[in-house]
């Protein structure tokens, strides 16, 4: 993802303050349709469709991060089909419930407010989102918190890697960790942990840390607000107007 965020886009160098207002608008706006609101759900698509375009980056890559939660989704939706048997519409003499439809309308706000949180963090490096909830009144032990968390993800999987090749060594021939080490391996991996904890904290004072990371300095520029303006309302427009049925009635010439 830093890797990422390391791109030089247009949407690359908006600030990080109109980006991450802009997503949490975005996500409180797609969440707050309702349960059988696909039209209104689809119209919010624009947002990390165009985006997806200006950015450089792609849906398969938001996929990819996205294939761990999918099939919680998928299980938590199944149910809305068999506990909500309403009739949506009719195949022939085949009914489709209205439970397919709530199921339909909680996958695309998955993908769409996934594909916005990815979008962010693709386009916009850490101490800078935290530079930006900072000035957004933010407490600052909780961006410190989501910063160090977000940094030292890498410190834990590195040190799973190190204690799972040391088991594969010793015992070559078997596939995976026995059921049996499970609990020595997660108890060595917290003392491994707290032990690595104590010497990035200790490294942090020794350069000058007390207590809050120094703010990143960014202008508020006049394309980032302009950025920010344009899709403020174009939400509150696809918020409140049914935009995908005006441009049905337009092409059909029937009613809304």
């Amino acid at each position: 993802m830093d890797e990422l965020a390391d791109g030089r886009t247009p949407v690359h160098r908006f600030s990080a303050l109109s980006k991450l207002i802009v997503t949490v608008v975005f996500l409180l706006t797609a969440l707050s349709f309702g349960r059988y609101d696909l039209t209104g759900v689809l119209a919010m698509a624009v947002y990390p469709y165009l985006v997806f375009a200006l950015s450089g980056l792609t849906f398969r890559m938001c996929l990819r991060k996205m294939k761990y939660i999918l099939p919680l989704l998928l299980f938590v939706g199944v149910f809305d089909p068999l506990l909500n048997k309403d009739t949506w519409f009719m195949i022939g003499t085949v009914p489709v419930s209205r439970g397919w439809l709530s199921f339909a309308v909680l996958i695309v706000k998955a993908l769409l407010t996934v594909s916005a949180l990815f979008l962010l963090m693709g386009t916009t490096k850490i101490d800078a989102v935290c530079g930006a909830l900072r000035k957004l009144r933010v407490p600052s032990v909780i961006v410190t918190l989501i910063l160090l968390t977000y940094r030292y993800l890498t410190v834990m999987t590195e040190e799973v890697a190190v204690m799972t090749n040391a088991y594969h060594l010793r015992a070559p021939r078997q596939k995976g960790i026995a059921f049996a080490a499970w609990g020595s391996f997660l108890g060595q991996l917290i003392l491994r942990s707290m032990d690595r904890a104590q010497e990035l904290y200790a490294s942090m004072l020794l350069r000058g840390y007390t207590g809050e990371f120094p703010e990143e300095q960014q202008k508020a520029d006049p394309k980032s607000i302009l950025w920010a303006l344009m899709w403020l309302t174009m939400f509150a427009v696809f918020r409140f107007v049914p935009v995908i049925r005006v441009i049905g009635a337009l092409f059909t010439g029937g009613k809304l």
